[in-house]
């Protein structure tokens, strides 16, 4: 996932790249700062007015038809975004043209184009921001409930997972683009390495909404989005090095590795020897908001550190809601972290669905054809890639494989960056590019109801075969307890 530091340094970059007649100094030299400042507020509130309504009216129609909100808010995205309404739109999306709101901004304000732009972009960095800090709450929130002895106990699991994950389907794509049709081999390689992402989002926020993540399929298809998500930043490093250099630079992949490896350990294990100081503090406090500041200055602090040693900030994130979790503030910070959640998790899933142009689903348009077919089998790899990994589960009679399996599925906005990542590079054609956008909202729209119906088909058991799980689990658990 892209972090907030990439939003600042894709923004800086698309500044210095605009096409201007003017140079950027004497641009700011013309445009009143103190004039603008009001109209990009202006702009975020009317953003996130649209972002609040996409994100309700989605998520209330796709409740009454038994969908997962979750997918609500990511089609209400798709409606106020590029493919639409172009009422959610950002710079790399909508070019200099700004968005509906901006164009209503300017009608209430006697600002020049050059002076909306600069209002559009402040708004664009703003939202995006937003929506990162909405997927960082969401993984500390996401952590706040997961049982860390659990995630310990089902790790093995967890792992087997995420390698099959990102294994097969990199395997099969890459392969199957070459031979079947004829792909170069950079090219191939970039397009089968995005079909080993995961979006642990997504898949995340769908088992909290149907109760599942306590359970041990949940605790597996989070733990294995977890590690294929540190696992997705290692083959995204590698394929970018190759798609540039034209070799793999090892050493950055073991530097990598390394640091994924100890961040991850060495966070959960020194935040719970720190643990009980992190509580006698609260409990000295005595101003307001004391418990919910102290834990998000922690959460903020691991996702910074992950984030400046190239992982993602939404691991640390999620590492410092397992630390807490352990803690006996636990129940209390939950319920402090909802409203926050409530308020910033919708920004990110309905700036996932702005960003995401349908457009290239029209087989009408003759410069689709090309791409939904190679789509057509990466759709297919993407999701047969992922299933299968959950029938690599040892040791957990009476589970539920093919949840764990769907639970896979989602690629989401991490699947975006591997496909932007690869644009920039120069590696992907327009037609393999489109495949892999392509691939990314199947799975991603696809994945949230699939994912409801097989637990559903799961707690329709009948009662005799549940007491028989029950049994021959206690009975495997026993020894272990004593």
């Amino acid at each position: 996932m892209v972090d907030a530091l990439s939003c600042f340094s894709f923004f800086g970059s698309f500044l210095g790249a605009l096409p201007l007649s003017i140079s950027w100094p004497s641009f700011m030299a013309e445009v009143n700062e103190a004039e603008i400042e009001p109209l990009v507020l202006a702009g975020v509130l009317l953003s996130l007015i649209t972002v609040y309504l996409a994100a309700k009216v989605g998520g209330e129609l796709c409740a009454r038809v038994n969908l997962p909100p979750v997918l609500g808010e990511l089609l209400g995205g798709v409606v106020v975004g590029v493919s639409a309404l172009h009422l959610i739109v950002f710079p790399e999306g909508a070019g200099e043209s700004g968005s509906v709101l901006m164009q209503l901004v300017q009608s209430t304000s006697d600002l020049e184009p050059e002076g909306i732009l600069s209002v559009f972009r402040g708004e664009s960095e703003v939202v995006s921001v937003l929506a990162e800090l909405g997927v960082i709450i969401l993984l500390f929130e996401i952590g706040l409930e997961s049982d860390l002895k659990e995630l310990i106990r089902v790790g093995p699991q967890a792992a087997v997972v995420a390698v099959i994950g990102v294994v097969v389907p990199f395997a099969l794509g890459t392969t199957g683009l070459i031979a079947l049709f004829n792909i170069a081999t950079v090219p191939a390689v970039f397009a089968g390495a995005a079909l080993t992402a995961t979006s642990i989002g997504i898949t995340a926020k769908v088992l909290a909404e149907i109760q599942k993540l306590s359970s041990k399929e949940g605790q597996i298809i989070i733990g294995a989005a977890v590690l294929d998500d540190v696992l997705g930043i290692i083959v995204l490093a590698v394929v970018a090095s190759l798609a540039k250099t034209g070799e793999i630079e090892i050493t950055n992949v073991a530097i990598l590795i390394v640091s994924a490896a100890v961040f991850l350990v060495g966070a959960i294990f020194v935040g719970r020897l720190l643990s009980p100081l992190f509580v006698g503090l609260v409990d000295k406090m005595e101003t307001r908001g004391e418990l919910i500041i102290s834990s998000l200055i922690f959460a903020f602090v691991l996702s910074y550190i992950a984030a400046t040693i190239q992982l993602e900030a939404i691991l640390g994130a999620f590492a410092a809601g397992l630390i807490l979790a352990e803690t006996p503030k636990h129940k209390q910070l939950e319920e402090q972290i909802v409203p926050i959640a409530d308020m910033l998790v919708p920004v990110f899933f309905v700036t996932v669905g702005a960003r995401t142009d349908v457009s290239v689903l029209n087989p009408l348009d003759p410069a689709n054809r090309e791409g939904l077919i190679i789509a057509s089998f990466l759709v297919i790899v993407a999701i047969i890639g992922k299933v299968v990994t959950g029938f690599a589960v040892f040791g957990q009679p009476g589970i539920n494989r093919l949840a764990i399996g769907v639970g896979m599925v989602p690629r989401g906005e991490v699947g975006l960056v591997f496909a932007g990542v690869g644009s920039a590079s120069g590696a992907l054609s327009e037609s393999l590019e489109a495949a892999i956008i392509v691939m990314v909202i199947l799975t991603t729209f696809v994945a949230p109801p699939l994912l409801r119906i097989v637990f559903k088909d799961s707690d329709s058991v009948p009662p005799d075969e549940e007491v028989q799980v029950a049994t021959s689990s206690s009975s495997e658990e026993q020894p272990s307890a004593s």
